[in-house]
């Protein structure tokens, strides 16, 4: 068996100190306790040095002779006129103790010889209550206290330079208040940023640079409102979901793994008067996200958009950029023949429905909606939008570096994985990432 031992690197515990502190007042080598808990006696070395205290003395008006007494030539520190006289020959008669140790500037607390080489403190020592000379001790209730108030301080407070901070906040604030996310910035500018993402939450949190909590786009929850009831009426048996339920798509994309699917949902904007709607399309495969501007919310213009890709892009390129499409229940996406089929009756995709009430099913869409809903927050009309605001917002949207994808963008992503024939078709292009803005000042009317 190796004789080689292995020591714990953790923090010393207060069982260990007390047996330090035993072992010191017992006067063991440090190479004897460090047995005893199990550590290095390099560890116990540098905890007694670390943590010892020098008690003060029982009369703090009558201070200990000065260590350099014997050499010192110190003269005229007193205010007596024509006096020569080294000052430490001056003795107070009261105190009996020489003048210079109450007035001189370099006055020195002598210590014990014991104190400068191990064991560094004087527990063992048997001459302590007479010693004139600065006493150290290490008390494993004083060295616990210390280390926990250590550990606390090394956690509070901005490690960082004044410069640094202002040279942060100049970057960081007017990113964050065009309504980037620090994961885009991140992403753009970490080889510029001396920490961590979760130092800059705090240092946001308490104020330090000139953006606020409130800028941030998910640091401010919600209010609590009482959740939709689901609707009675079971769309189960609905002629539409015959053979196209989620999971029949399950079972398809379990057969066709190399099958990218495409999700496809609809935005709408304030209740009342409102006529338009965003249709939304996002390929899951690179978080890519298409917006087409409805002006109304009906099966006909959903397919008018899929009759306009297919004659664009052409039925094949469709087909491979939209081999499976999975959707919701809504009224807009019940006539699934047609939206599977071309106007000349060729098959140019798939179709399927997410249970009722199950929009988690096709969560990475509904994620992605939170990014149109930072521009046109819930509750706005969106009738005034035209398709070049739809493709405006989608480029912002599509140009933020996601977490998700590595810190890499949608669009980047998509210039690999798509058919680049759809990126010239819709204007799809990369926002510079200092650029990118998803505040409602984007499209502001």
């Amino acid at each position: 068996m190796s004789n080689t031992k292995t020591y714990d690197q953790k923090h010393l515990s207060t069982t260990q100190r007390i047996k330090i502190e035993k072992g010191l007042n017992d006067g063991l080598s440090f190479a004897a306790i460090a047995r005893t808990i199990g550590k290095h006696p390099s560890t116990v070395a540098k905890e007694v040095k670390k943590y010892r205290h020098f008690p003060p003395k029982e009369n703090p008006e009558k201070p200990l002779q000065c260590a350099r007494f014997k050499e010192c030539q110190m003269r005229f520190l007193c205010d007596k006129k024509d006096c020569v006289k080294l000052c430490k020959s001056c003795y107070d008669v009261q105190r009996r103790i020489p003048r210079c140790s109450l007035e001189c500037p370099d006055y020195r607390v002598p210590q014990c010889p014991q104190i400068q080489k191990a064991p560094y403190v004087c527990n063992h020592c048997q001459k302590t209550k007479r010693c004139l000379k600065q006493l150290a001790f290490y008390s494993a209730q004083y060295a616990d206290q210390s280390s926990q108030e250590l550990l606390v301080s090394c956690r509070t407070g901005i490690n960082q330079d004044p410069v640094d901070i202002a040279l942060l906040d100049e970057l960081i604030s007017p990113l964050l208040k065009q309504g980037q996310s620090l994961a885009h910035i991140y992403a753009f500018h970490g080889h510029e940023i001396p920490c961590s993402r979760r130092t800059l939450y705090n240092y946001i949190d308490k104020g330090i640079f000139t953006a606020r909590n409130i800028d941030l786009r998910r640091r401010v929850r919600y209010k609590c409102k009482p959740r939709k009831t689901g609707t009675r009426i079971s769309l189960a048996a609905k002629e539409f979901r015959i053979g196209r339920t989620y999971e029949d798509f399950q079972k398809y994309m379990k057969e066709n793994p190399e099958t990218s699917a495409v999700e496809m949902d609809t935005v709408e904007g304030g209740r009342e008067n409102s006529k338009q709607a965003f249709l939304t399309l996002l390929f899951r495969n690179c978080s890519l996200m298409l917006i087409f501007v409805l002006e109304e919310k009906t099966q006909e213009h959903v397919i008018e958009v899929f009759d306009l890709l297919t004659e664009k892009l052409g039925i094949e390129t469709f087909q491979q950029l939209f081999p499976v499409i999975l959707t919701d229940n809504g009224t807009e996406f019940q006539f699934p023949t047609r939206l599977e089929c071309s106007k000349n009756g060729e098959i140019r995709t798939k179709v399927y429905y997410c249970n009722p009430n199950s929009s988690w099913q096709k969560g990475m869409l509904e994620k992605n909606h939170e990014y149109i809903r930072y521009v046109i927050p819930k509750g706005n009309s969106i009738d005034s939008y035209t398709q070049g605001d739809a493709i405006k917002l989608m480029n912002h949207i599509n140009s933020e570096a996601r977490d998700s994808l590595n810190g890499c963008t949608p669009f980047r992503l998509s210039q690999f994985l798509l058919n680049n024939k759809l990126h010239k078709l819709l204007g799809l292009r990369e926002i510079p990432s200092d650029e990118v803005s998803l505040k409602p000042s984007l499209l502001k009317k």
